[in-house]
Protein backbone atom coordinates (compact mmCIF):
# COMPACT_ATOMS: atom_id res chain seq x y z
CA UNK A 1 0.00 0.00 0.00
CA UNK A 2 1.49 3.44 -0.67
CA UNK A 3 1.93 6.11 1.37
CA UNK A 4 -1.76 8.04 2.61
CA UNK A 5 -1.51 11.58 3.84
CA UNK A 6 -5.12 13.28 4.92
CA UNK A 7 -5.28 17.41 4.92
CA UNK A 8 -8.50 19.07 5.79
CA UNK A 9 -8.19 22.22 5.02
CA UNK A 10 -10.64 25.22 6.51
CA UNK A 11 -11.23 28.65 4.69
CA UNK A 12 -12.42 30.92 8.15
CA UNK A 13 -13.42 34.08 7.24
CA UNK A 14 -15.58 36.92 7.47
CA UNK A 15 -15.69 40.09 5.77
CA UNK A 16 -15.56 43.59 7.58
CA UNK A 17 -18.50 44.90 9.05
CA UNK A 18 -17.40 48.26 10.70
CA UNK A 19 -19.36 51.00 10.20
CA UNK A 20 -16.28 53.12 8.15
CA UNK A 21 -16.64 55.96 10.42
CA UNK A 22 -16.45 55.26 13.60
CA UNK A 23 -14.35 51.67 13.39
CA UNK A 24 -16.65 49.67 15.00
CA UNK A 25 -19.77 46.90 14.13
CA UNK A 26 -22.43 48.38 15.24
CA UNK A 27 -26.03 46.15 16.62
CA UNK A 28 -27.10 43.70 13.85
CA UNK A 29 -30.44 42.62 14.45
CA UNK A 30 -30.32 39.30 13.03
CA UNK A 31 -27.30 38.19 15.07
CA UNK A 32 -29.73 38.01 18.43
CA UNK A 33 -29.09 37.21 20.48
CA UNK A 34 -25.48 38.41 20.03
CA UNK A 35 -24.45 42.22 19.16
CA UNK A 36 -23.56 40.94 15.74
CA UNK A 37 -22.66 38.05 13.49
CA UNK A 38 -18.98 38.02 14.40
CA UNK A 39 -19.69 37.44 18.08
CA UNK A 40 -21.94 34.78 16.90
CA UNK A 41 -20.32 32.69 14.44
CA UNK A 42 -17.23 33.31 17.30
CA UNK A 43 -19.62 31.45 19.58
CA UNK A 44 -20.95 28.89 17.53
CA UNK A 45 -17.27 28.13 15.74
CA UNK A 46 -14.26 30.05 16.34
CA UNK A 47 -14.28 29.29 19.81
CA UNK A 48 -15.01 25.59 19.73
CA UNK A 49 -13.18 24.80 17.37
CA UNK A 50 -9.97 25.84 19.90
CA UNK A 51 -11.29 23.51 21.60
CA UNK A 52 -13.28 20.43 20.63
CA UNK A 53 -14.55 18.00 22.51
CA UNK A 54 -14.41 14.48 21.26
CA UNK A 55 -16.90 11.82 23.35
CA UNK A 56 -16.60 8.11 24.33
CA UNK A 57 -19.12 5.61 23.26
CA UNK A 58 -20.99 6.67 26.52
CA UNK A 59 -21.45 9.90 25.47
CA UNK A 60 -18.64 11.20 28.04
CA UNK A 61 -15.82 13.53 27.27
CA UNK A 62 -12.93 12.17 26.34
CA UNK A 63 -10.76 14.76 25.19
CA UNK A 64 -10.26 17.84 24.15
CA UNK A 65 -8.32 19.52 21.19
CA UNK A 66 -7.37 21.85 18.96
CA UNK A 67 -8.89 21.40 15.60
CA UNK A 68 -6.60 24.22 14.13
CA UNK A 69 -3.51 22.50 14.82
CA UNK A 70 -4.89 19.17 12.93
CA UNK A 71 -6.08 20.92 9.98
CA UNK A 72 -4.81 23.49 7.39
CA UNK A 73 -6.61 26.74 7.28
CA UNK A 74 -6.59 30.59 6.64
CA UNK A 75 -8.39 33.02 8.43
CA UNK A 76 -8.90 36.41 6.98
CA UNK A 77 -7.25 39.59 7.87
CA UNK A 78 -10.36 41.21 8.90
CA UNK A 79 -11.26 38.85 10.99
CA UNK A 80 -8.25 38.05 13.21
CA UNK A 81 -7.98 41.48 13.60
CA UNK A 82 -11.63 41.56 14.96
CA UNK A 83 -10.77 38.69 17.75
CA UNK A 84 -7.52 40.22 18.43
CA UNK A 85 -10.17 43.03 20.17
CA UNK A 86 -12.89 41.23 21.11
CA UNK A 87 -12.41 37.07 21.64
CA UNK A 88 -8.53 37.49 22.46
CA UNK A 89 -8.60 34.10 23.94
CA UNK A 90 -9.86 32.48 20.59
CA UNK A 91 -7.47 34.73 18.49
CA UNK A 92 -4.07 33.27 20.75
CA UNK A 93 -5.77 29.86 20.42
CA UNK A 94 -5.35 30.21 16.59
CA UNK A 95 -1.86 30.99 16.64
CA UNK A 96 -0.84 28.54 19.56
CA UNK A 97 -2.60 26.29 17.31
CA UNK A 98 -0.31 27.10 14.20
CA UNK A 99 2.79 27.36 16.57
CA UNK A 100 1.94 23.64 17.42
CA UNK A 101 1.39 22.58 13.87
CA UNK A 102 4.87 23.51 13.13
CA UNK A 103 6.16 21.21 15.57
CA UNK A 104 3.77 18.17 14.18
CA UNK A 105 4.14 18.44 11.19
CA UNK A 106 8.40 18.70 10.02
CA UNK A 107 8.43 22.90 10.37
CA UNK A 108 5.58 23.58 8.81
CA UNK A 109 2.87 25.54 9.90
CA UNK A 110 -1.19 25.47 10.06
CA UNK A 111 -1.80 28.17 8.64
CA UNK A 112 -1.87 30.34 5.12
CA UNK A 113 -2.40 33.86 4.42
CA UNK A 114 -5.44 35.05 2.29
CA UNK A 115 -5.38 38.55 0.56
CA UNK A 116 -6.37 41.09 2.67
CA UNK A 117 -10.18 41.66 1.99
CA UNK A 118 -11.56 39.09 0.00
CA UNK A 119 -11.50 40.68 -3.17
CA UNK A 120 -11.96 39.12 -6.16
CA UNK A 121 -8.96 38.77 -7.91
CA UNK A 122 -8.88 38.67 -11.10
CA UNK A 123 -11.88 41.49 -11.45
CA UNK A 124 -9.16 43.89 -9.75
CA UNK A 125 -6.96 46.20 -10.89
CA UNK A 126 -3.13 44.93 -11.07
CA UNK A 127 -2.38 48.09 -8.55
CA UNK A 128 -5.10 46.39 -6.21
CA UNK A 129 -4.18 42.50 -6.22
CA UNK A 130 -0.59 43.63 -5.47
CA UNK A 131 -1.69 45.95 -2.35
CA UNK A 132 -4.14 42.45 -1.32
CA UNK A 133 -1.23 40.47 -1.79
CA UNK A 134 1.71 42.03 0.22
CA UNK A 135 -1.09 43.34 3.42
CA UNK A 136 -2.28 39.70 3.45
CA UNK A 137 1.55 38.60 3.81
CA UNK A 138 2.41 41.30 5.98
CA UNK A 139 -0.76 40.97 8.32
CA UNK A 140 0.41 37.28 8.70
CA UNK A 141 3.40 37.76 9.25
CA UNK A 142 2.68 40.07 12.01
CA UNK A 143 0.55 37.98 13.15
CA UNK A 144 2.05 34.69 13.16
CA UNK A 145 5.86 35.80 13.42
CA UNK A 146 6.63 33.78 10.13
CA UNK A 147 6.19 33.81 6.43
CA UNK A 148 3.54 31.87 4.92
CA UNK A 149 4.42 29.08 2.29
CA UNK A 150 0.88 29.17 0.97
CA UNK A 151 -1.69 31.96 0.37
CA UNK A 152 -5.83 31.24 -0.10
CA UNK A 153 -7.45 33.23 -2.96
CA UNK A 154 -11.25 34.67 -1.90
CA UNK A 155 -13.62 32.26 -3.56
CA UNK A 156 -10.32 30.52 -5.14
CA UNK A 157 -10.87 33.40 -8.08
CA UNK A 158 -8.16 32.80 -9.72
CA UNK A 159 -5.79 33.77 -13.34
CA UNK A 160 -2.49 34.54 -14.34
CA UNK A 161 -1.45 37.73 -13.22
CA UNK A 162 -2.20 37.44 -9.68
CA UNK A 163 -0.46 34.36 -9.03
CA UNK A 164 2.81 35.07 -10.66
CA UNK A 165 2.19 38.18 -8.32
CA UNK A 166 1.85 35.82 -5.38
CA UNK A 167 4.74 33.77 -6.53
CA UNK A 168 6.98 36.45 -6.95
CA UNK A 169 6.05 37.47 -3.20
CA UNK A 170 7.97 34.28 -2.08
CA UNK A 171 4.19 32.56 -2.24
CA UNK A 172 4.86 28.44 -2.49
CA UNK A 173 1.56 27.21 -3.15
CA UNK A 174 -2.69 27.60 -3.40
CA UNK A 175 -5.31 26.13 -3.11
CA UNK A 176 -8.42 25.37 -6.09
CA UNK A 177 -11.10 23.45 -6.82
CA UNK A 178 -10.78 20.43 -9.64
CA UNK A 179 -12.81 22.25 -12.34
CA UNK A 180 -10.27 24.82 -12.34
CA UNK A 181 -7.83 22.65 -14.01
CA UNK A 182 -7.54 23.10 -17.87
CA UNK A 183 -4.70 21.00 -18.86
CA UNK A 184 -2.53 18.51 -17.71
CA UNK A 185 1.40 17.49 -18.64
CA UNK A 186 2.53 14.19 -17.61
CA UNK A 187 6.38 14.41 -18.58
CA UNK A 188 6.74 10.21 -18.49
CA UNK A 189 3.99 9.93 -20.74
CA UNK A 190 3.04 13.01 -23.56
CA UNK A 191 4.84 15.60 -24.89
CA UNK A 192 1.93 18.20 -24.83
CA UNK A 193 -0.59 19.21 -22.84
CA UNK A 194 -3.69 16.29 -22.53
CA UNK A 195 -7.05 18.99 -21.66
CA UNK A 196 -8.57 18.13 -18.44
CA UNK A 197 -10.98 20.50 -18.63
CA UNK A 198 -14.80 19.50 -17.72
CA UNK A 199 -13.07 16.37 -16.22
CA UNK A 200 -12.28 15.62 -12.70
CA UNK A 201 -8.11 16.11 -12.02
CA UNK A 202 -6.63 13.35 -9.68
CA UNK A 203 -6.76 15.65 -6.15
CA UNK A 204 -3.85 13.36 -4.51
CA UNK A 205 -0.89 15.01 -6.12
CA UNK A 206 0.08 18.79 -6.09
CA UNK A 207 0.93 20.22 -9.42
CA UNK A 208 3.40 22.48 -10.67
CA UNK A 209 2.09 25.42 -12.66
CA UNK A 210 5.13 27.70 -14.93
CA UNK A 211 4.09 31.39 -15.43
CA UNK A 212 4.52 33.59 -18.41
CA UNK A 213 7.29 35.36 -16.02
CA UNK A 214 9.13 32.04 -15.62
CA UNK A 215 8.19 31.76 -12.18
CA UNK A 216 6.06 28.26 -10.77
CA UNK A 217 3.68 27.82 -8.36
CA UNK A 218 2.29 24.59 -7.22
CA UNK A 219 -1.11 23.93 -7.47
CA UNK A 220 -3.81 21.83 -5.00
CA UNK A 221 -6.80 20.86 -5.95
CA UNK A 222 -9.16 19.67 -3.49
CA UNK A 223 -11.49 16.44 -3.59
CA UNK A 224 -14.56 18.66 -4.72
CA UNK A 225 -17.52 15.48 -4.03
CA UNK A 226 -16.14 15.10 -0.55
CA UNK A 227 -15.79 18.82 0.26
CA UNK A 228 -19.51 18.91 -1.28
CA UNK A 229 -20.59 16.53 1.31
CA UNK A 230 -19.56 18.21 4.30
CA UNK A 231 -20.74 21.92 2.64
CA UNK A 232 -23.93 21.25 1.53
CA UNK A 233 -25.08 17.26 2.31
CA UNK A 234 -24.91 16.78 6.08
CA UNK A 235 -21.77 15.06 6.26
CA UNK A 236 -20.87 16.31 9.79
CA UNK A 237 -24.13 14.78 11.36
CA UNK A 238 -21.53 12.19 12.44
CA UNK A 239 -18.01 12.33 12.94
CA UNK A 240 -17.91 8.41 12.10
CA UNK A 241 -19.52 8.63 9.05
CA UNK A 242 -17.15 11.48 7.70
CA UNK A 243 -14.16 9.43 8.92
CA UNK A 244 -15.23 6.71 6.56
CA UNK A 245 -16.17 9.21 3.75
CA UNK A 246 -12.56 10.51 4.02
CA UNK A 247 -10.33 7.18 4.10
CA UNK A 248 -12.82 6.29 0.80
CA UNK A 249 -11.03 8.81 -1.81
CA UNK A 250 -7.97 6.83 -0.91
CA UNK A 251 -7.68 4.32 -3.61
CA UNK A 252 -5.20 0.89 -3.95
CA UNK A 253 -5.21 1.95 -7.97
CA UNK A 254 -2.56 4.76 -7.37
CA UNK A 255 0.75 3.69 -7.09
CA UNK A 256 2.41 6.94 -5.53
CA UNK A 257 1.61 8.81 -1.98
CA UNK A 258 -1.68 10.39 -1.97
CA UNK A 259 -2.97 13.08 -0.21
CA UNK A 260 -6.40 12.89 0.31
CA UNK A 261 -7.36 17.02 0.65
CA UNK A 262 -11.00 18.78 1.20
CA UNK A 263 -11.80 22.53 1.59
CA UNK A 264 -14.80 24.48 2.94
CA UNK A 265 -15.68 26.98 4.73
CA UNK A 266 -14.65 26.63 8.04
CA UNK A 267 -17.29 27.85 9.31
CA UNK A 268 -18.60 24.64 8.29
CA UNK A 269 -17.14 23.21 11.64
CA UNK A 270 -19.94 24.88 13.94
CA UNK A 271 -21.75 27.23 12.60
CA UNK A 272 -23.20 26.22 9.45
CA UNK A 273 -23.73 22.41 11.38
CA UNK A 274 -24.69 22.42 14.52
CA UNK A 275 -21.30 20.78 16.89
CA UNK A 276 -19.41 20.23 12.76
CA UNK A 277 -16.71 20.85 15.05
CA UNK A 278 -16.73 17.59 17.14
CA UNK A 279 -17.02 15.63 14.08
CA UNK A 280 -14.50 17.34 12.87
CA UNK A 281 -12.12 16.27 16.14
CA UNK A 282 -13.91 12.76 16.01
CA UNK A 283 -12.87 11.73 12.79
CA UNK A 284 -9.05 13.02 12.75
CA UNK A 285 -8.75 11.43 15.99
CA UNK A 286 -10.13 8.11 14.47
CA UNK A 287 -8.34 7.93 11.24
CA UNK A 288 -4.87 9.26 13.16
CA UNK A 289 -5.47 6.45 16.30
CA UNK A 290 -5.92 3.52 13.72
CA UNK A 291 -3.45 4.29 11.36
CA UNK A 292 -5.16 4.74 8.08
CA UNK A 293 -3.55 8.09 7.59
CA UNK A 294 -0.73 10.32 8.49
CA UNK A 295 -2.60 14.11 8.91
CA UNK A 296 -0.52 16.55 7.73
CA UNK A 297 -0.65 19.54 5.66
CA UNK A 298 0.17 21.35 2.42
CA UNK A 299 3.46 22.59 3.41
CA UNK A 300 4.71 18.77 4.30
CA UNK A 301 3.11 17.17 1.91
CA UNK A 302 4.88 19.81 -0.60
CA UNK A 303 8.31 18.95 1.23
CA UNK A 304 7.95 15.46 0.73
CA UNK A 305 6.43 14.86 -2.10
CA UNK A 306 7.25 18.05 -4.58
CA UNK A 307 4.92 18.13 -7.62
CA UNK A 308 5.51 15.47 -10.83
CA UNK A 309 2.91 16.88 -13.69
CA UNK A 310 2.88 20.31 -14.82
CA UNK A 311 -0.92 21.35 -14.87
CA UNK A 312 -2.67 24.84 -16.87
CA UNK A 313 -5.64 26.29 -14.95
CA UNK A 314 -8.94 27.70 -15.93
CA UNK A 315 -8.41 31.52 -15.80
CA UNK A 316 -10.93 34.05 -14.47
CA UNK A 317 -12.60 30.55 -12.73
CA UNK A 318 -13.51 30.01 -9.26
CA UNK A 319 -15.06 27.34 -6.92
CA UNK A 320 -18.50 29.27 -6.18
CA UNK A 321 -19.56 29.86 -9.63
CA UNK A 322 -19.82 27.53 -12.52
CA UNK A 323 -19.51 30.54 -15.16
CA UNK A 324 -16.25 31.73 -14.49
CA UNK A 325 -16.25 34.98 -12.07
CA UNK A 326 -19.83 35.85 -13.01
CA UNK A 327 -20.92 35.81 -9.73
CA UNK A 328 -19.31 39.17 -8.62
CA UNK A 329 -20.15 41.24 -12.16
CA UNK A 330 -23.39 40.67 -13.87
CA UNK A 331 -26.47 38.17 -13.68
CA UNK A 332 -24.85 35.09 -14.65
CA UNK A 333 -27.49 32.60 -13.24
CA UNK A 334 -25.47 31.58 -9.75
CA UNK A 335 -27.60 32.68 -6.76
CA UNK A 336 -28.06 31.66 -3.23
CA UNK A 337 -31.77 30.07 -4.09
CA UNK A 338 -33.16 31.40 -1.58
CA UNK A 339 -35.13 33.96 -3.70
CA UNK A 340 -36.97 32.18 -6.87
CA UNK A 341 -37.18 34.49 -9.75
CA UNK A 342 -35.35 36.96 -8.17
CA UNK A 343 -32.87 38.85 -11.36
CA UNK A 344 -29.29 39.28 -10.49
CA UNK A 345 -28.96 42.51 -13.19
CA UNK A 346 -27.87 44.72 -10.28
CA UNK A 347 -24.53 43.52 -10.18
CA UNK A 348 -22.60 44.76 -13.11
CA UNK A 349 -24.19 48.64 -12.93
CA UNK A 350 -23.06 48.10 -8.57
CA UNK A 351 -19.45 46.76 -10.47
CA UNK A 352 -19.37 49.48 -13.03
CA UNK A 353 -20.40 52.26 -10.45
CA UNK A 354 -17.70 51.28 -8.10
CA UNK A 355 -15.17 50.96 -10.89
CA UNK A 356 -15.84 54.18 -12.00
CA UNK A 357 -15.62 55.64 -8.78
CA UNK A 358 -12.14 53.38 -7.97
CA UNK A 359 -10.74 54.82 -11.11
CA UNK A 360 -11.37 58.40 -10.65
CA UNK A 361 -10.55 58.79 -6.87
CA UNK A 362 -7.68 56.89 -8.34
CA UNK A 363 -5.92 59.84 -10.40
CA UNK A 364 -6.79 62.54 -7.81
CA UNK A 365 -4.56 59.86 -5.38
CA UNK A 366 -2.18 59.73 -7.85
CA UNK A 367 -2.28 63.28 -8.77
CA UNK A 368 -2.14 64.70 -4.83
CA UNK A 369 0.00 62.10 -3.44
CA UNK A 370 2.96 63.00 -5.73
CA UNK A 371 2.76 66.28 -3.96
CA UNK A 372 3.30 64.38 -0.26
CA UNK A 373 4.69 60.77 -1.33
CA UNK A 374 7.87 60.32 -3.73
CA UNK A 375 5.94 57.06 -4.78
CA UNK A 376 2.03 57.07 -3.21
CA UNK A 377 1.67 53.47 -4.57
CA UNK A 378 4.50 52.15 -3.16
CA UNK A 379 3.15 53.96 0.38
CA UNK A 380 0.34 52.59 -0.18
CA UNK A 381 1.50 48.75 -0.37
CA UNK A 382 3.43 50.30 3.15
CA UNK A 383 0.43 51.48 4.86
CA UNK A 384 -0.18 48.06 6.37
CA UNK A 385 2.04 48.84 8.82
CA UNK A 386 0.19 52.08 10.20
CA UNK A 387 -2.94 49.34 9.97
CA UNK A 388 -1.35 46.51 12.27
CA UNK A 389 -0.72 49.62 14.84
CA UNK A 390 -1.91 53.07 14.84
CA UNK A 391 0.19 54.29 17.35
CA UNK A 392 1.92 57.60 16.76
CA UNK A 393 5.64 56.19 16.65
CA UNK A 394 4.24 54.05 13.77
CA UNK A 395 2.64 56.70 11.52
CA UNK A 396 5.97 58.73 12.04
CA UNK A 397 8.11 55.77 10.67
CA UNK A 398 5.54 55.57 7.61
CA UNK A 399 5.69 59.72 6.86
CA UNK A 400 9.45 59.39 7.74
CA UNK A 401 10.21 56.18 4.96
CA UNK A 402 7.21 56.93 2.56
CA UNK A 403 7.08 60.71 2.22
CA UNK A 404 9.72 64.25 2.80
CA UNK A 405 9.38 66.47 5.81
CA UNK A 406 5.69 67.20 6.07
CA UNK A 407 3.39 70.05 8.44
CA UNK A 408 0.61 68.59 10.61
CA UNK A 409 -1.67 69.69 7.89
CA UNK A 410 0.08 67.91 5.17
CA UNK A 411 0.09 64.91 7.76
CA UNK A 412 -3.34 65.09 7.71
CA UNK A 413 -3.92 64.87 4.25
CA UNK A 414 -1.48 61.91 3.75
CA UNK A 415 -3.71 59.73 6.35
CA UNK A 416 -6.88 60.82 4.30
CA UNK A 417 -5.39 59.64 1.15
CA UNK A 418 -4.45 56.12 2.31
CA UNK A 419 -7.59 56.15 4.13
CA UNK A 420 -9.21 56.84 0.45
CA UNK A 421 -7.48 53.87 -0.86
CA UNK A 422 -8.21 51.61 2.29
CA UNK A 423 -11.81 52.08 1.38
CA UNK A 424 -12.03 52.08 -2.10
CA UNK A 425 -10.36 48.30 -1.87
CA UNK A 426 -12.52 47.53 0.75
CA UNK A 427 -15.70 48.61 -1.46
CA UNK A 428 -14.85 45.53 -3.66
CA UNK A 429 -15.33 43.27 -0.76
CA UNK A 430 -16.50 39.76 -2.28
CA UNK A 431 -19.56 39.48 -0.01
CA UNK A 432 -21.41 42.41 -1.52
CA UNK A 433 -22.10 40.52 -5.06
CA UNK A 434 -22.58 36.98 -3.59
CA UNK A 435 -26.18 37.39 -2.19
CA UNK A 436 -29.48 38.03 -4.16
CA UNK A 437 -30.27 41.80 -4.03
CA UNK A 438 -28.57 45.00 -3.89
CA UNK A 439 -30.79 46.00 -0.58
CA UNK A 440 -29.14 43.10 1.60
CA UNK A 441 -26.86 43.93 4.25
CA UNK A 442 -23.78 43.11 2.43
CA UNK A 443 -24.27 45.34 -0.73
CA UNK A 444 -24.90 48.13 1.61
CA UNK A 445 -21.72 47.49 3.84
CA UNK A 446 -19.61 47.79 0.33
CA UNK A 447 -21.88 50.64 -0.38
CA UNK A 448 -20.88 52.74 3.35
CA UNK A 449 -17.22 51.50 2.27
CA UNK A 450 -17.84 53.61 -1.19
CA UNK A 451 -20.06 56.52 1.07
CA UNK A 452 -16.65 57.29 2.89
CA UNK A 453 -14.29 57.28 -0.27
CA UNK A 454 -16.59 60.11 -1.65
CA UNK A 455 -16.48 61.85 1.46
CA UNK A 456 -12.54 61.56 1.64
CA UNK A 457 -12.45 62.34 -2.15
CA UNK A 458 -14.27 65.41 -1.41
CA UNK A 459 -12.55 66.70 1.87
CA UNK A 460 -8.61 66.23 0.06
CA UNK A 461 -9.62 67.36 -3.47
CA UNK A 462 -12.86 69.39 -2.97
CA UNK A 463 -14.61 67.88 -5.76
CA UNK A 464 -17.78 65.66 -5.15
CA UNK A 465 -18.21 62.82 -6.60
CA UNK A 466 -21.32 61.49 -5.29
CA UNK A 467 -24.32 62.93 -7.82
CA UNK A 468 -22.24 61.09 -10.35
CA UNK A 469 -21.76 57.79 -8.41
CA UNK A 470 -25.42 57.77 -8.16
CA UNK A 471 -26.17 58.18 -11.36
CA UNK A 472 -24.31 54.99 -12.28
CA UNK A 473 -26.23 53.42 -9.13
CA UNK A 474 -29.45 54.19 -10.66
CA UNK A 475 -28.83 51.44 -12.71
CA UNK A 476 -29.27 48.91 -10.30
CA UNK A 477 -32.45 48.10 -9.56
CA UNK A 478 -33.87 45.84 -6.05
CA UNK A 479 -35.61 43.12 -6.90
CA UNK A 480 -38.37 44.74 -3.91
CA UNK A 481 -39.66 47.47 -5.58
CA UNK A 482 -39.90 49.09 -2.12
CA UNK A 483 -36.39 49.33 -1.64
CA UNK A 484 -35.53 51.36 -5.77
CA UNK A 485 -32.47 51.60 -6.87
CA UNK A 486 -28.50 51.38 -6.14
CA UNK A 487 -28.93 54.79 -5.98
CA UNK A 488 -32.15 54.84 -3.72
CA UNK A 489 -30.47 52.51 -1.13
CA UNK A 490 -27.33 54.46 -1.01
CA UNK A 491 -29.36 57.78 -0.25
CA UNK A 492 -32.13 55.61 2.62
CA UNK A 493 -29.11 53.34 3.50
CA UNK A 494 -26.01 54.62 3.57
CA UNK A 495 -25.95 58.68 3.07
CA UNK A 496 -28.19 59.41 6.55
CA UNK A 497 -24.83 57.39 8.62
CA UNK A 498 -22.34 59.71 7.48
CA UNK A 499 -20.38 60.98 10.25
CA UNK A 500 -18.80 64.03 10.45
CA UNK A 501 -16.86 66.07 13.58
CA UNK A 502 -20.18 67.72 14.45
CA UNK A 503 -21.74 64.66 14.64
CA UNK A 504 -18.85 63.84 17.27
CA UNK A 505 -19.43 66.62 19.18
CA UNK A 506 -22.85 66.39 19.14
CA UNK A 507 -22.94 62.75 20.57
CA UNK A 508 -20.54 64.04 23.12
CA UNK A 509 -22.61 66.85 24.47
CA UNK A 510 -26.04 64.81 24.59
CA UNK A 511 -24.04 61.58 26.17
CA UNK A 512 -22.30 63.64 28.71
CA UNK A 513 -25.19 64.42 30.01
CA UNK A 514 -25.72 61.02 31.49
CA UNK A 515 -22.01 59.75 31.67
CA UNK A 516 -19.00 61.66 33.49
CA UNK A 517 -16.07 61.51 30.93
CA UNK A 518 -12.70 62.50 31.96
CA UNK A 519 -10.89 65.50 30.56
CA UNK A 520 -9.27 63.31 27.68
CA UNK A 521 -11.43 60.16 26.29
CA UNK A 522 -11.75 58.39 23.22
CA UNK A 523 -15.30 57.48 21.67
CA UNK A 524 -15.10 54.74 18.71
CA UNK A 525 -12.23 56.32 16.57
CA UNK A 526 -12.61 59.62 18.07
CA UNK A 527 -10.29 61.16 20.26
CA UNK A 528 -12.36 64.13 22.58
CA UNK A 529 -9.88 66.35 24.90
CA UNK A 530 -12.06 69.00 26.76
CA UNK A 531 -11.45 71.90 27.04
CA UNK A 532 -13.98 73.72 29.16
CA UNK A 533 -17.41 72.25 30.68
CA UNK A 534 -20.46 73.47 32.54
CA UNK A 535 -23.17 71.87 33.77
CA UNK A 536 -26.51 74.39 35.00
CA UNK A 537 -29.43 72.64 36.83
CA UNK A 538 -32.57 74.55 36.97
CA UNK A 539 -35.63 72.31 38.44
CA UNK A 540 -35.79 68.97 36.12
CA UNK A 541 -33.79 70.60 33.13
CA UNK A 542 -30.13 70.12 32.88
CA UNK A 543 -28.25 72.44 30.45
CA UNK A 544 -24.34 71.45 29.36
CA UNK A 545 -22.21 74.08 27.66
CA UNK A 546 -18.60 73.60 27.00
CA UNK A 547 -15.67 73.54 24.70
CA UNK A 548 -14.04 70.41 23.19
CA UNK A 549 -11.28 69.56 20.69
CA UNK A 550 -12.37 66.44 18.56
CA UNK A 551 -9.40 64.37 16.34
CA UNK A 552 -9.69 61.52 14.73
CA UNK A 553 -7.54 58.90 15.69
CA UNK A 554 -7.64 57.24 11.64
Amino acid sequence: MTERYLCIHGHFYQPPRENPWIEAIEIQDAAYPYHDWNELITAECYAPNALSRILDNKGRIRDIVSNYAKISFDMGPTLLSWLELHAPDAYEAVLEADRQSIQWRSGHGAAMAQCYNHMIMPLASRRDKQTQIIWGLRDFNNRFGRDPEGMWLPETAVDLETLDIMAAEGIKFTVLAQNQAKALLKPRDADAFQDVSGEQIDPAMPYVLRLPSGRQISIFFYDGSISQAVAFEGLLKSGEEFANRLISGFSDERDYPQLMHIATDGESYGHHHRFGDMALAYALDTIEQQGQARITNYGEFLEKHPPQNEVEILENSAWSCVHGVGRWKEDCGCSTGANTGWSQAWRAPLREALDWLRDETSVLFEKKGKEIFGDPWKARDNYIEVLLDRSESTLERFIEKNASELDPEDIQIAMALMELQRHSMLMYTSCGWFFDDISGIEAVQILRYAGRVVQLAKNVSRRNLEHEFLDRLGGGASNIASKGTGADIYLKSVKPRIVSFNNVCAHFAISSLFEDYPEETDIYSYHIQTIDYQRLQAAKTDLVVGRCIVSSVI
